[in-house]
């Protein structure tokens, strides 16, 4: 069920409406009333970065799979996905899938996991995503095509055998986090994360020899890389002081451009983070704890950002110096605060009903992109959140790249429902809006059942699926 204390976006005809709207909540969101024709869109203007050219300024933003096998190689419907990623004219795919570089790192038992044994297979997945590219845009619409596999490890959130069942490996123990955990929380030695950071760039070789062009070493959303750069009171090499908790995402780095020199590396960083919330009463979600000297957040946002970025800006210095240009900029965690992360109007089925304008939330994330990229103007940066402007993403998405705000638009759960989006926009066609995300979150709410992945509601083809049918079935009850 919607939060029907705020109103939903579709209800906003006009611009002048929304943003009347936006005025008297106090959310600071700009729009364009119209776009510009298509050649003059900001959105359709080239980047070049070093010896990379991308052809325009829409990113598909990674996501986590459901549907591959228990091996961890992609499923048909896992290729699937990839092929409309390959239809979205969207330039930049930023890792395109969340990828496990060991069998306990990864988040359930069907995510894709990169080994010898389904290399082959990882790498045709991007060769049918640039295939359905060219058939749909042209022979050599692949030119400024650039492409990565994102590498990850679950840590504190791992379901490696069964999806029902965690299997945490953590950086700490949290005050907050542990209890939610009944059969308890192993830590990780330092031994342990010396031994992974070598399972990182092992992976990220075979990424390479698999025909991408950069791989992320993901920092967000809760998962190892992420905890790590909260681990204040980890003792040993990896925790304490912020040198120390970068010291993992740095050393990952570093051995990669040592060992694959002519892969590029990116970061997807939880920029920003707050306390874990629950729900209450009510079904709204609440802060679990109001402890002020809590401290286990990187970079903890108590209505103050500039204060909340402080450590992302030291980190976003530190990878400069080893050599990053690629930052794509996200926050908090599906797990802990999820309308931090993915701002939306209807909850997971664990989920709570969001504290705050689902609005104010996409504002935060656009804000938070524009001070990083005022900081750090040699980077280029990828925006996250925009997928719950639903009609009018593209205003919104034109005016933050026109005015420097971000470099690109990312997009996740709006192209599972609405793959053609940017090549819409890119074109001057009127948005499909039929298609369009409406945040019912069931791509969230399948998995969470041990469901395959994709958007119920509006594609006909997961629809029809069984699982469409099982999920609907369980919504009924």
């Amino acid at each position: 069920m919607a939060d029907v204390r705020y109103p939903r976006l579709a209800s906003f005809k006009t611009a002048g409406a929304l943003r009347r709207h936006l005025k008297s909540s106090g959310i600071a969101l700009e729009l364009d009333d119209v776009l510009p024709a298509p050649e003059r869109l900001a959105l359709a203007q080239p980047i070049e970065v070093g010896r990379v050219r991308v052809g325009n300024r829409f990113c598909i933003l990674p996501m986590e799979g459901w549907d591959g096998t228990a091996g961890g190689a992609p499923s048909d419907l896992t290729r699937r996905r990839w092929r409309r990623f390959g239809i979205s004219g969207a330039k930049l795919i930023w890792g395109g899938e969340a990828v496990a570089v060991r069998q306990d790192g990864r988040a359930n038992p069907n995510q894709l996991l990169l080994t010898r044994g389904t290399q082959g297979e990882i790498a045709a997945l991007r060769d049918e995503l640039v295939a359905a590219h060219r058939e749909r845009f042209g022979s050599n619409a692949d030119g400024d095509l650039f492409i990565g596999l994102q590498l990850t490890h679950s840590g504190r959130y791992a379901r490696p055998n069964v999806y029902n069942i965690p299997e945490p490996l953590a950086a700490y123990a949290h005050p907050v986090l542990d209890r939610r955990f009944a059969g308890g929380v192993p830590l990780l030695t330092d031994d342990d994360l010396d031994r992974l950071i070598d399972q990182f760039v092992a992976a990220a070789h075979l990424a390479w020899d698999a025909g991408y062009a950069f791989v992320d070493v993901k920092a967000c959303h809760g998962y190892l890389g992420h905890e790590m750069l909260s681990a204040c009171d980890r003792p040993g090499r990896y925790g304490g002081s912020l040198e120390n908790r970068t010291c993992f995402l740095r050393s990952i780095v570093q051995g990669i451009r040592a060992a694959v020199p002519g892969l590029i590396v990116g970061v997807r960083l939880s920029a920003f983070d707050t306390v874990p919330y629950r729900k209450d009463a009510r079904g709204v979600g609440e802060p679990e704890t109001t402890d002020a000297a809590y401290q286990s957040a990187f970079g903890l946002f108590d209505h103050d950002m500039e204060a909340a970025l402080a450590d992302a800006r030291q980190v976003l210095g530190a990878l400069e110096r080893v050599g990053i240009r690629w930052i794509c900029v996200t926050a908090g965690s599906p797990y802990y605060n999820p309308h931090v992360q993915r701002p939306a109007l209807f909850p997971p089925v664990d989920g709570y009903l969001p504290p705050e304008d689902p609005l104010a939330g996409v504002a935060r994330h656009i804000d938070a992109t524009a001070r990083l990229k005022a900081a750090c103007p040699s980077l280029v940066f990828v925006g996250s959140g925009y997928t719950y402007l639903q009609e009018w993403l593209p205003h919104v998405a034109e005016r933050s790249v026109r005015e420097g705000r971000t470099d690109f638009v990312g997009l996740g759960r709006m192209v599972l429902a609405y793959p053609d989006l940017p090549a819409d926009v890119l074109s001057g066609a009127p948005l499909n809006r039929k298609a369009i995300c409406r945040t019912f979150s069931d791509c969230t709410n399948g998995p969470r059942l041990g469901l395959v992945s994709g958007c119920f509601p509006l594609d006909p083809f997961y629809e029809s699926h069984p699982d469409g049918v099982r999920l609907r079935a369980f919504k009924a009850t």
